[in-house]
This record gives structure tokens, C-alpha cells and sequence, in this order.
């Protein structure tokens, strides 16, 4: 699977069992990178995407573990952690501030490689960093 994530500059994902911010542009780049492929997301996270988005998502609690190998999965308050031995790809959304948190994310420093960096405006973020990782061939 894909795995997407965003986080503060602590590597913060969320705060009392809640996303730290949201912004309207990332979603929709969210959907553009995902293109023809699957993204599951959970019923919380459902609520980012409009009504007209529905049918291209996969909602489901249990997200993490339904997503296949060429599917995209957005986690936002999930622990990523167990599922990164079924993740060939990482993209991390940077929010570029700090936020309030109690759930964190570090991608292991050994057995991934950047793909690309990109910055892009938000709507209510005057700049996100986006980072693509890939797992490295053994």
C-alpha cells in the first residue's frame, strides 16, 4: 500500500484522538496523487472529502488492514506503525508548524529512500511539504 501522513515538524499526527489541522487543497492534492487507485480512509477522515469525492473512496475503521498493495490509504489517527511491513510507499504531508500531540510518527531512518520533495500552497497553510519515500530493495 501507499501510506499517506501528515505531520507536524515533531513528526506530530494527532492530539486526543483528532487530526491536528486540516486544509481544502490538501485533500484535493490528496485525490490528485491518488488518481485511478483506491484510497481508503476512515469514517472520521470521510469528513474532509465532499460528498461529490465518495465514490472514488473506501471508508472503513479498519482502513490500514483492508488497503492492497496499489491502493492509497490516508491514516490519519490510526497508529501506522504495525503496517509498515506492507507499505511500499510513504507520503508525508508536512504542515511546517507545531501542533498540540500525542501521537507521533518517524519513518525508520534505514530502509527507505526520498523519491521527491515538493512544496505547494494550501488553504489555510501558506506552505505544505510533500515527501515521497519508497522502501528500498533488498
Amino acid at each position: 500500500m501507499k501510506l499517506i501522513l501528515c505531520v507536524d515538524d515533531k513528526g506530530g499526527l494527532a492530539f486526543n484522538h483528532r487530526r491536528q489541522s486540516r486544509d481544502r487543497v490538501l485533500n484535493e492534492h490528496i485525490l490528485m496523487h491518488c488518481g485511478i487507485h483506491r484510497l481508503w480512509i476512515s469514517p472520521y477522515t470521510a469528513k474532509l472529502f465532499g460528498a461529490d469525492t465518495a465514490v472514488r473512496l473506501c471508508i472503513a475503521e479498519d482502513c490500514l488492514e483492508r488497503a492492497e498493495e496499489d491502493d492509497y490509504c490516508f491514516a490519519e489517527v490510526h497508529n501506522p506503525a504495525p503496517y509498515l511491513n506492507r507499505v511500499q510507499q510513504v507520503i508525508l504531508y508536512h504542515w511546517n508548524r507545531v501542533y498540540p500531540a500525542d501521537r507521533y510518527f518517524t519513518l525508520p531512518e534505514t530502509g527507505w529512500t526520498k523519491q521527491s520533495e515538493t512544496e505547494f500552497a494550501g488553504s489555510s497553510h501558506e506552505k505544505i511539504t510533500e515527501e515521497v519515500f519508497v522502501k528500498c530493495e533488498n
